[in-house]
């Protein structure tokens, strides 16, 4: 039983602790149906399915397109197929066999910023607000969000020491060098802001 999220804001600690937990193997029960198994980061799914002991990539029938797809063995019903629940990036999207028992699919998001609540538009989803991300490294972000994230970084450091932040550093050496062009100029009552 789904709760709006409403009814759940009403709940005590102990009843949403509750109601998680249930929900949580409710969601594992459904999950544990599927004919394979996947796992998510923000920015691509990994997928294994399971194929018959022996299959050799011959004997699959695998289409990977932008919003659908298909897994199976060739000249029978397709173990998965269907729309995907989000767009992906057709070309950078891979799949191989391992051992040949089962098929890895790699796909890569092309919203790199949004968790999948399914993989199949009419399998089961999850509640995606209860994803907890693993911790990232900054080593792990591209360099504009590395950027970003170790300029944040700094200012909250700056704040917490009382310091300037980057941003009124920057406009303290703006108004150094202005004054240092215009040493004629009276900068006493300048005012940064």
């Amino acid at each position: 039983m789904s709760l709006s999220s409403e009814e759940y804001n009403k709940l005590s600690t102990e009843e949403r602790e509750t109601y998680d937990t249930a929900e949580r193997q409710r969601e594992r029960e459904e999950q544990a149906t599927l004919p394979y198994r996947w796992a998510q980061q923000l920015q691509d799914v990994d997928i294994l399915i399971p194929v018959p002991q022996g299959t050799r990539a011959r004997d699959l029938a695998i289409t990977i397109a932008k919003k659908k797809l298909s897994v199976g063995l060739k000249n029978q019903e397709p173990i998965m197929a269907g729309e995907l629940c989000q767009d992906i990036k057709v070309e950078e999207s891979t799949w191989t066999l391992e051992d040949q028992q089962t098929v890895q699919v790699h796909l890569e998001k092309v919203n790199k910023q949004q968790w999948w609540a399914n993989v199949l538009t009419h399998h089961p989803k999850l509640d995606t607000t209860k994803i907890t991300p693993e911790n990232s490294k900054l080593s792990d972000l591209d360099g504009e969000t590395r950027g970003m994230v170790e300029k944040m970084m700094f200012d909250n450091q700056q704040k917490q020491l009382g310091k300037p932040t980057s941003d009124e550093i920057k406009k303290m050496e703006a108004l150094k060098k202005f004054q240092a062009m215009h040493p004629e100029m009276d900068f006493s009552k300048a005012k940064i802001s």
